[in-house]
């Protein structure tokens, strides 16, 4: 073909594309409403946002646990330490059993009884470690928990001063590995049962010292807490 009449052909080419160009953008102009640029702007963010999908909000659990215990078990969860200001919790089965709200919280060591096969509480007491001698009273009330009773114990300020050693051996006899390492304002807490075994997954004792140079409290230790979910009693 001659160079001529290749020009040519491309001249035609062009001229037809830009025709059908120009024509399908008058009929593109035609289809759509005639709408300001910032309504349709808005348009499409308002279907941007529909398209954004919400989690749901996460349900409650017993005791404020992260996950929900399994069917036929009880929830658990003790505090203690946290500052001067800060009292100490025993919650079980989302019902606090010993705290600032109930008002039966107190310098010492706090202790709740529950009975294990109905789950009711049977008592709840404190006993003063700093300013009086209730090593023995707080032993009494340990060895006169009934059997198939589950014990709740945390500290709330200091422990540990006047805390005998036959004390800490009736503490000991229920499994506790930490209480003769209390020492002043330790946060200690800790769970045992009284005529039967826990399950060896239960997560039962914590401690925490007073030490200026780790805890963000001057004098005070940081909290500690333990939580989990005891089987309840087959029937």
């Amino acid at each position: 073909m001659r160079p001529r009449a290749t020009c040519t052909l491309k001249v035609l080419f062009f001229i037809l594309a830009s025709v059908c160009a120009w024509y399908s953008g008058y009929l593109l102009a035609e289809l759509i409403p005639d709408v300001p640029l910032s309504s349709a702007a808005d348009s499409i963010r308002s279907f941007g946002d529909r398209l954004v999908l919400t989690a749901p909000t996460p349900k409650r659990q017993k005791c404020d646990h992260w996950t929900s215990c399994p069917p036929n078990t009880y929830a658990y969860r003790l505090l203690s330490g946290g500052g001067r200001n800060k009292y100490a919790k025993i919650c079980f089965e989302d019902k606090l059993i010993i705290g600032e709200k109930t008002g039966n919280v107190g310098r010492g060591i706090n202790i709740a009884i529950v009975n294990y096969t109905t789950g009711k509480v049977i008592a709840t007491q404190y006993f003063d470690m700093y300013g009086g001698d209730n090593s023995g009273p707080m032993t009494k009330f340990i060895e006169g928990a009934p059997a198939k009773s589950l014990l709740f114990m945390v500290t709330h300020d200091d422990g540990s001063s006047r805390l005998n050693d036959d004390a800490k051996k009736a503490i000991a006899a229920l499994g506790s590995k930490e209480i003769r390492n209390m020492k002043f304002r330790s946060s200690w807490v800790f769970l045992t049962a009284k005529g039967f075994e826990l399950p060896a997954g239960i997560q039962r004792e914590k401690i925490n010292h007073s030490d200026n140079a780790k805890n963000r409290y001057s004098g005070w230790p940081a909290e500690i807490q333990i939580e989990g979910c005891v089987p309840r009693e087959a029937s």
